[in-house]
């Protein structure tokens, strides 16, 4: 494993780290709202770091990635565009799958929007969310984010502790072990309640990339998230003309933690496809 430090948007400075050989297909994991690399254990502890060249990082805000509370920071779509682009340009990778975790789709758009699709070879939206205001709400958004919102974004520490516990378990359907419920609940909660305010301060409609891709997308999706909706992935089907779904029965906004043999297995397949 490899640690780099890369400058993103603004020179923010991102926490970025690398499995496996370094001429092997690369894929970039972009995680979610609240959340850090670690999420990715079953992926980069893993076959797929024997086959590619697998890379995760914090995003701006998280982890070990630089965190200021300003607002600005996140509510440029291009800022978080620039962080993509950096790290696919410092660290050479050539035409990565880039897979993107719930808030980790809205990235992925933003960086399609700002730099175009020619640099990269296919795309995986876990959950992956493509719309953010109030017409989401309800309707693409479910209540395993909104029943925790509020709180998850008080200045109270006992109240924010609490509302990350209560959400991490309202990710996950299907029985993961003690220990990856802990570590969830430790990477969210040291994301500052006012970093999670402000990623959710953005209006976001992707339907403008959505409509005009032209790499392959994957969209895999869990049938009992009650984070990102089910709905969300429909309209994401409805609306990319390259889309194709892989639905996980019985499984909620963690596929890659609830099922990663599985998930694994499809996201080698996409890789060995597009990269032939």
């Amino acid at each position: 494993m490899q640690v780099h430090t890369v400058l993103g948007g603004g020179g923010l400075r991102l926490h970025v780290r690398e499995w496996g050989p370094a001429d092997g297909p690369p894929i970039l994991f972009i995680h979610g709202w609240s959340q850090n690399h670690l999420c990715w254990v079953r992926q980069c502890d893993s076959a797929l770091a024997d086959e590619f060249r697998v890379v995760a990082y914090d995003l701006r805000g998280h982890g070990m990635s630089e965190a200021p509370l300003e607002p600005e920071h996140y509510t440029d779509g291009k800022l978080w565009a620039d962080d993509v682009a950096a790290i696919i340009d410092e660290l050479r990778l050539d035409r990565p799958v880039l897979v993107g975790w719930s808030y980790g789709g809205y990235v992925i758009c933003d960086y399609v929007r700002t730099y175009g699709q020619d640099r990269i070879a296919a795309i995986n939206f876990v959950e992956g969310a493509v719309k953010l205001g109030e017409a989401a709400f309800g309707n693409l958004i479910g209540p395993g984010f909104l029943d925790h919102f509020v709180d998850a974004t008080a200045d109270d520490l006992p109240t924010s502790i609490q509302a990350m516990r209560s959400f991490v378990r309202a990710c996950v359907v299907k029985p993961v072990s003690d220990d990856d419920i802990e570590s969830a609940v430790c990477w969210n909660v040291v994301v500052p309640a006012a970093i999670r305010a402000n990623l959710a301060a953005r209006e976001i409609d992707c339907d403008d990339v959505l409509s005009a891709l032209e790499v392959p997308l994957l969209v895999t999706q869990g049938r009992a998230d009650s984070v990102v909706l089910p709905a969300m992935a429909e309209h994401v089907l409805a609306t990319c003309p390259v889309a194709e779904a892989s639905w996980y029965e019985g499984v909620g906004h963690v596929p890659h933690l609830e099922e990663p043999e599985r998930f694994n297995r499809e996201l080698t397949a996409l890789t060995r496809r597009v990269q032939t």
